[in-house]
């Protein structure tokens, strides 16, 4: 009788444990329409600008007739950092000679620009090279290998992404990818692309900023089959959990 009670005490608690958490398998659900943002994008706004915790690669070139203090003997190009200079919380980065500079919120071209100026108060012909050494893209959801993404150029299309993630599963929905972007000036925004009208597809609208997310939905019959696996398991669980009893009680007999 204390067997029979402790079996079905178990089975209650797997059933409660397995009916939580079916609902949560896909990202991004909400009971209200989320706002779609559908501003198509640009070259202007695909490119990048530096973020807090970013990290640059800054490379100085100057006149081999200049004082030394930044190189030795008559290099012409010096990087300052191998691993890259961190940019703080507040924006800044430190480098010789200028000290701290702000490039948050400015894209490689500007900061270059910017930091080139400094250096002219203190070298005849400066010219410096900037580039972020941590652009990258995430994908999520039914690709055959979801991950980061390094970017080694100024930007990647979808199509690009979904082959460097392997392809799409076959329990992807392919009408309704969403793609995530975080700008410092618009906030974050999101847009919905469907991958099988041609009609309705841009080529702008296909390109990725660094750090955008894209997320392909499951189907709902794969929903469907994850929710029911939440809820057929605790009972092969306690199949499992009675099968030495019944053995027993067999045996026994």
């Amino acid at each position: 009788m204390f067997k029979t009670k402790l079996v079905m005490s178990a089975a209650v608690l797997l059933v409660l444990n397995g009916c939580t958490g079916s609902g949560e398998y896909q990202l991004l659900q909400t009971e209200t329409d989320t706002k779609q943002e559908n501003t198509k994008v640009t070259a202007g706004s695909i490119e990048y600008l530096i973020l807090p915790q970013d990290r640059l690669a800054v490379s100085l070139y100057k006149d081999p007739a200049d004082s030394p203090e930044l190189g030795t003997g008559g290099e012409l190009g010096q990087r300052m950092n191998n691993k890259g200079i961190l940019v703080d919380a507040a924006g800044y980065i430190t480098l010789p000679l200028i000290g701290k500079t702000k490039v948050a919120g400015l894209s490689q071209t500007q900061a270059a620009t910017h930091i080139t100026r400094q250096y002219k108060k203190y070298l005849n012909t400066p010219s410096v090279y900037v580039e972020v050494l941590n652009k990258r893209l995430i994908v999520l959801g039914e690709v055959k290998k979801p991950g980061v993404i390094p970017l080694t150029n100024e930007k990647m299309n979808l199509f690009e992404a979904i082959a460097h993630a392997g392809d799409l599963t076959d329990s992807a929905v392919r009408d309704s990818v969403t793609i995530i972007s975080k700008s410092p000036v618009r906030g974050i925004q999101m847009r919905t692309i469907d991958l099988t009208n041609f009609d309705t597809m841009r080529y702008a609208s296909l390109m990725l900023r660094p750090n955008d997310i894209v997320y392909v939905k499951p189907s709902s019959w794969k929903q469907f089959r994850v929710a029911s696996s939440d809820y057929t398991s605790p009972f092969v669980t306690l199949t499992q959990i009675a099968a030495p009893f019944v053995t027993l009680k067999y045996l026994t007999d």
